[in-house]
């Protein structure tokens, strides 16, 4: 399966694709553990909503989305990296303390996940994030549901560790996140 996939960055006429793909991934059972979102709030954004978010995407040099492509077209996976800064707020508040590339968005197919998929599309994120110069990115780093042990388990096969912060859920259920990263090598 591996070796008929495409990995790339998504282009701007992808929108519908990146709508679809998004909406199916807050359909998963995981959904509620891996995503601060929502099928019923992204649903209802407007075309130019998505729009402007497949451009950011696909264009931009502080955001980049990456699918898995398979022949025919059928996106089996995706991945998105956002730049931080240090002067900037981080996702979860506080300061980031380096140059960073943030993973988020991170969904693949059920039927191809254990496939490689996954492992591929980290490669893509990693190589664009790290190939940056003006930022010059020193790390990754990603934050896990802590009931989500599967993508757990994936991140730290693939070489994301933990790095003892850990975050509260911003829906106020008191669940926590805990931060992994991956140092520039």
């Amino acid at each position: 399966m591996i070796s008929d996939l495409v990995m790339r960055r998504v282009r701007a006429e992808d929108w519908p694709a990146v709508r679809e793909f998004r909406l199916l991934a807050l359909r998963d059972p995981a959904a509620p553990v891996a995503f601060l979102d929502s099928y019923e709030s992204s649903a209802g954004e407007p075309d130019l909503f998505w729009q402007e978010r497949t451009a950011r995407g696909a264009e931009g040099s502080d955001v980049a989305q990456f699918v898995a492509e398979a022949r025919g077209g059928r996106w089996l996976g995706s991945v998105t990296v956002l730049v931080e800064r240090p002067d900037a707020e981080a996702s979860f508040g506080g300061v980031v303390e380096c140059v960073q590339g943030h993973v988020v968005g991170v969904f693949v197919r059920p039927e191809a996940r254990g496939t490689g998929v996954t492992d591929a599309l980290f490669r893509a994120a990693e190589e664009w994030a790290f190939a940056l110069d003006d930022p010059y990115l020193t790390r990754l780093r990603l934050f896990v549901h802590e009931n989500n042990p599967r993508a757990a388990a994936f991140y730290q096969r693939y070489g994301f560790v933990a790095s003892g912060r850990t975050v509260p859920v911003p829906d106020g259920s008191g669940d926590r996140e805990r931060e992994m990263v991956r140092e520039r090598r």
